[in-house]
């Protein structure tokens, strides 16, 4: 069983900023989208500054993120690495096995990655995770390397902190209709 500890508030600051991404697509008639909570039951309160101290999750959470844009349904989860790969280990059996069936009913499901090495933010698509993922199963890297994120899904900001990330999704769904 898992616990909640500090180590559940990594990368608060990326999902702030997707949070506030999907709030403005939303207003825009772009998508809605909407953030999954993972559920947690206390174990421990800080009565005196009002916060759990300790919890266990009640089950596996699938991804962060579920919703539509544009008449196409989506998934992702928030990933962020200050190191120069993105460790496979912050991927889960469970996460990979929802994305790829969402992505086998017709539906997008990929990563936001934030690689804060390189401050750069991309769109990776589940056919190239599940490749790196597979692999490190079976006992090859333990990591996906920065170039395997390809610059065409890189996925810039706008303004102070919108992460327009449907111009990614867009050209992944150009992509996967001519292999159609």
């Amino acid at each position: 069983m898992g616990y909640w500890n500090t180590r559940g508030l990594r990368g608060n600051s990326f999902e702030e900023i997707i949070n506030f991404t999907n709030e403005k697509y939303r207003a825009m008639g772009l998508a809605v989208v909407q953030k999954i909570p993972t559920p947690i039951t206390p174990v421990e309160l800080d009565t005196k500054r009002r916060v759990i101290t300790l919890a266990y999750f009640d089950k596996q959470s699938t991804v962060d993120y579920v919703g539509a844009a544009q008449g196409h349904a989506i998934c992702f989860d928030a990933k962020e690495s200050s190191q120069k790969s993105l460790p496979i280990q912050n991927i889960h059996e469970h996460q990979i096995e929802f994305m790829r069936d969402f992505n086998s009913q017709g539906g997008v499901a990929f990563l936001l990655v934030h690689m804060a090495a390189f401050s750069k933010y991309y769109f990776l698509p589940i056919e190239i995770l599940e490749k790196y993922w597979l692999a490190a199963l079976n006992g090859g890297r333990k990591s996906i390397p920065i170039a395997a994120f390809e610059e065409k899904y890189e996925i810039k900001l706008r303004g102070a902190a919108m992460l327009d990330y449907l111009d990614a999704v867009n050209t992944y769904l150009v992509e996967r209709k001519k292999k159609e």
